[in-house]
């Protein structure tokens, strides 16, 4: 019985997404056909499998998740993202130190969602990507980790805190000392500003990173130490920038904030 639960959730492309599906609720199968756009002769037979394994049952004019098809489910949807990630995207995390991500997010990779890798042409490596620029100048909350300079942030994400963002930014001790050193004026007036927190981490960063209300985005260095300018993984989806959000505050943990200069 183990093996045949087992092959009727993993064999079927269109019994996973129908899972998937039910588990934000019932749906009738007009509203199945629709949503995973299949026609009523090839998925009948999908859900007849679904129901003699007790994770699909009718009710009313509509299907639903059993409790066994809801605690099924439950573990299921994230190993199925986990898969999905790990299959688009393997060979950039086995180039990459992924190490830098803390164990209990690495676990928690399957919120990522999806995700898509953006990269830069050559003549673009030494600035930030166009949609990375596009989601934080429309963002009302940034939290930033660099462990890069690049010259046109400290203006940059000062002028964004003027103009009513809430900005939080953790640097590796590096990146301030030269911001401090060459933008003094300009870091001074960020930290004096009342809704930006400045960090200095404690620790060696190995990645990069920036959440706001509805991205997410990180970039990662490669195993052999470099730090990777051209690739950044970005997700829109709700559960990616919570995730994004607990690695912005697992690092604050270990800096210390700057209130004054």
């Amino acid at each position: 019985m183990k093996t045949k639960l087992l092959d009727t959730i993993t064999f079927s492309e269109k019994r996973e997404k129908l899972l998937i599906l039910l588990k934000e609720g019932p749906r009738t199968l007009e509203e199945i056909r629709a949503a995973l756009n299949v026609t009523s002769s090839g998925m009948i037979p999908q859900i007849r499998k679904l129901e003699q394994q007790n994770l699909v049952m009718k009710e009313g004019k509509g299907y639903i998740l059993t409790d066994i098809g809801e605690i099924i489910t439950g573990v299921f949807i994230p190993l199925a993202k986990t898969i999905n990630i790990i299959t688009k995207y393997g060979p950039f995390l086995n180039d990459h130190d992924i190490n830098a991500i803390p164990k209990h997010l690495l676990e928690r990779i399957h919120e990522l969602g999806d995700c898509r890798l953006v990269e830069s042409s050559v003549s673009e490596i030494y600035e930030p990507h166009r949609e990375f620029m596009e989601h934080i100048m429309k963002s009302k909350t940034i939290l930033g980790i660099s462990p890069v300079f690049h010259h046109s942030y400290p203006s940059f994400f000062l002028h964004l805190a003027e103009n009513g963002a809430n900005v939080s930014l953790l640097l590796t001790e590096d990146v301030f000392n030269k911001i401090k050193n060459e933008y003094y004026e300009t870091l001074s007036k960020f930290i004096n500003l009342h809704d930006t927190h400045l960090y200095v981490s404690n620790n060696d960063l190995r990645l990069a990173g920036a959440v706001t209300e509805t991205f997410c985005s990180i970039s990662l260095f490669f195993r052999n130490g470099g730090y990777d300018s051209q690739r950044d993984l970005i997700s829109l989806d709700s559960s990616a920038v919570e995730w994004g959000a607990h690695l912005f505050h697992h690092y604050v943990q270990y800096s210390s904030e700057i209130k004054s200069l």
